[in-house]
């Protein structure tokens, strides 16, 4: 069974006394491939060099809602030229809006909107975080639409409703389930992990956060722990665990144009 983390945020500090030890059980677990994100471009070198350090991780770049206010154009530029440069870059994030951690409302419609016109120009997929801004970020991206721009990527570590899930399927997005599909009392995310369309439905750590059951008493999450999302995923949708692994592989590679022959 192989499985694909579609987000994960290893060069934390929590990861730097045995990551290469992380990785051996996150190979035992069947986890392939690996999309390492960004919140912040002082990160462009470490997660570079992880990804230049380990075949199977690609990455984004980005910069995430809650640092909206450092965006300037140099950060625009760097974001470009990375992503131009370098073929591990798979997509653009993670970006989007924030609204439960901060009310800095404007600014973050513009840093948002500005690394979607990045993402659309260098045709990259993005990463989305959205928190207590499904109605906004959907408005942003209807715009977007109706503009003809062509924009694809993923709702990640998805916490809408099945409402708020099927906004973003009808704008073509991709949802992306974590840990927090296993919670006890995660009603409306897992509402909505059952019903994604299959062609839809990806899965990730976020990790260090948000570990699943049953590690949610451990301080921090790895990729490993991905199979416990795809087996709740599976438990959910009434599947085998394997269609899960088998579907969101294949969709992950669709996404963000991996391949899993050419890793180990």
């Amino acid at each position: 069974m192989q499985l694909i983390d579609t987000h994960v945020h290893l060069n934390f500090d929590s990861f730097q006394p045995d990551l290469a030890i992380v990785r051996s059980r996150w190979q035992e677990a069947g986890v392939v491939r690996l999309v390492h994100s960004c919140v912040h471009p002082e990160e462009f070198s470490s997660i570079q060099s992880i990804a230049h350090e380990f075949p199977e991780i690609s990455f984004a770049i980005g910069l995430h809602p809650l640092d909206a206010d450092k965006w300037n154009s140099e950060t625009a530029e760097k974001i470009k030229t990375l992503a131009s440069s370098d073929s591990n870059v798979v997509a653009i994030g993670e970006m989007g809006l924030d609204f439960y951690k901060a009310d800095n409302y404007e600014q973050q419609y513009m840093v948002f909107e500005s690394q979607l016109a990045i993402a659309s120009e260098l045709n990259l997929p993005v990463i989305i975080h959205c928190r207590d801004a499904a109605v906004a970020t959907k408005e942003v991206l209807q715009k977007w639409r109706l503009k003809g721009e062509r924009v694809r990527g993923v709702m990640h570590c998805w916490g809408g409703t099945p409402e708020e899930t099927q906004w973003f399927l009808d704008l073509g997005f991709y949802i992306s389930f974590s840990g927090t599909v296993t919670f006890k009392n995660a009603k409306a995310i897992q509402s909505s992990a059952a019903m994604v369309s299959s062609d839809r439905l990806l899965i990730e750590t976020d990790c260090p956060f948000l570990a699943p059951v049953p590690k949610r008493g451990e301080r921090r999450n790895e990729p490993a722990y991905v199979q416990y999302v795809a087996e709740q995923v599976a438990k959910l949708r009434q599947e085998t665990v394997e269609a899960i692994a088998h579907q969101t592989t294949q969709n992950a590679c669709e996404l963000f144009g991996l391949s899993i022959s050419d890793v180990f």
